[in-house]
């Protein structure tokens, strides 16, 4: 087990890395100055060419790579000359340092994702702070209502398999996978929150903490999370149908359903006793690969819900060009999928044995 837990530890751990080097050179192959970028338009000669001494930017492709990377590692190595870019201070990467020799010192760290270019120098990873809590809340709802609802239609069609309202479920599964999210959250909004809001009482837009009348703070409103819960949950619904009816009709087929059948049970205690929990297998493998998805997959529905996640924070930085926070959310989003992914294969492993042997 513990071979397997490090193997999988390895191969996470290069796929990161992998990221994170395509990230880099995706960003720094793009037309522009990031120096010029955060001098927007206050820039001079003098300004210039500190804020590129400063970051690194005047530095070589490839020492700017290898300061990326020591900015990002828990554990890195850092320079005693001030005017050096790996210069360590407590105000820019906080951690404790290890040790220290002549000319350097090694310090142990959380992953310094830089600073914004648009927002006054804030740290990337206050902003993801802020933002990611409001993405995670999104996600989780929407996994729970696809998987709710997913499972008690996908049950319904394998028991009315071929008929006409399996028919019915297959055609809005389809619709529900093909069609895509920003669409899905503009017609729900116009729909539910502008058309019909005398009736549901829904806004078209909207964030999980809203100011108060009076502007003195702010409070908790969870209807807003209703609609891009929905148009999020739409995608991994329709997965949920097709694979719990798939499944359900394999396992209603196996020798133990018969034989159960045989001794009279009714098909409400076969299907709550014996079929379902094995029918679910699948299901909790694709809910798991859909949960880390859905936090890439929100940047358009949280955009056009106004809702304050990762996602929107993702839109107004590509609008600005803010490379920094477009960058550190990027790399937050795979290391989320990978740790998730690691998490998943744990458990199969613990629970199924042939597993182990690989």
């Amino acid at each position: 087990m513990f071979r397997y837990f490090l193997h999988k530890l390895g191969y996470s751990f290069f796929t990161l890395f992998g990221v994170i080097t395509v990230v880099f050179i995706l960003f720094n192959i793009l037309p522009g100055d990031p120096a010029r970028m955060m001098l927007d338009q206050n820039e001079n000669s003098e300004q210039l060419a500190l804020i590129k001494k400063k970051y690194g930017f005047d530095q070589p492709l490839l020492n700017q790579y290898g300061y990326y990377l020591n900015d990002l590692s828990p554990v890195s190595l850092h320079k005693k000359q001030p005017e050096h870019y790996t210069f360590y201070t407590t105000e820019k990467y906080g951690g404790k340092i290890l040790f220290s020799t002549a000319a350097y010192q090694v310090v142990i760290k959380t992953p310094y994702l830089r600073e914004s270019f648009q927002k006054n120098g804030k740290k990337v990873t206050d902003i993801i702070a802020h933002t990611l809590p409001s993405t995670v809340v999104l996600a989780v709802l929407s996994i729970v209502i696809a998987l709710f609802i997913g499972t008690v239609f996908g049950v319904l069609s394998a028991l009315y398999a071929n008929s006409l309202f399996d028919r019915i479920i297959a055609l809005i599964s389809t619709l529900g996978m093909s069609i895509p999210s920003f669409f899905s959250a503009i017609l729900f909004a116009w729909i539910f929150g502008f058309v019909l809001h005398e009736y549901t009482h829904l806004n078209m837009t909207g964030s999980l903490y809203e100011v108060d009348d009076f502007g003195e703070g702010t409070y908790l409103s969870l209807k807003n999370a209703v609609l891009p819960a929905i148009v999020l949950g739409i995608r991994p619904l329709g997965v949920v149908i097709q694979l719990m009816r798939n499944s359900l009709l394999e396992v209603l087929n196996q020798e133990y359903i018969r034989t159960a059948k045989a001794k009279g049970l009714s098909t409400y205690h076969i299907i709550r006793k014996h079929a379902l929990k094995n029918a679910l297998n699948p299901v909790v493998t694709a809910i798991s690969g859909w949960f880390a998805s859905m936090l890439a997959g929100a940047v358009f529905v949280e955009y056009i819900f106004g809702w304050n996640g990762l996602g929107k924070e993702i839109v107004d930085a590509l609008n600005n060009l803010d490379l920094p926070v477009i960058m550190g959310a990027v790399i937050v989003i795979a290391t989320t999928f990978v740790l998730i992914t690691i998490l998943v294969d744990i458990i199969y492993a613990y629970l199924d044995p042939r597993i182990k042997l690989k």
